[in-house]
């Protein structure tokens, strides 16, 4: 029952910061479509190369919090751990795999990531990607702008 009740807490607040608007971060596409939400995927192809894949899924009517009204809410998974992260306007990380299979949710700031197929992609408040390129060669990311980045990062089980 715990866990369902942690699950329930990291879904709400996936969805309360999917509901940020994106400004002018337009790696993703904002949609009026209140039963679809999008994210990008990062992942690893089986000779170790990572690409980027732009994935929508399907949010169905519930009665999440009764006695509040329905919501709209995807499947919900389990998962293992989540945290903040932090960088400094400056930060770069060099090519590294993925430590887990996670989401990570951008609250403020600007972060690049390139993949090893030469695509490069920017992540701001509201963007939303799953990281699974946790072989191979990985992504390498950096802070651009003058602003903090801050995220929520989810580990999921697979």
């Amino acid at each position: 029952m715990k866990q369902i009740l942690t699950n329930n807490r990291i879904f709400m607040l996936l969805l309360i910061i999917s509901l940020f608007s994106l400004g002018s971060i337009e790696a993703q596409e904002s949609s009026n479509n209140i039963k679809q939400l999008n994210y990008v995927r990062v992942y690893a192809d089986s000779l170790g190369e990572s690409h980027f894949e732009d994935v929508e899924i399907d949010l169905h009517e519930i009665d999440f919090a009764p006695p509040a009204p329905p919501i709209f809410t995807s499947d919900l998974n389990s998962s293992t751990r989540y945290g903040f992260l932090s960088v400094l306007p400056g930060w770069k990380g060099e090519w590294h795999p993925a430590p887990k299979r996670q989401f990570v949710v951008y609250l403020s700031g600007v972060i690049e990531a390139e993949v090893s197929d030469g695509e490069v992609r920017q992540f701001g408040p509201g963007s939303i990607t799953l990281v699974e390129d946790t072989t191979g060669k990985g992504h390498k990311s950096k802070a651009i702008g003058n602003e903090q980045v801050v995220g929520v990062v989810i580990q999921l089980e697979y």
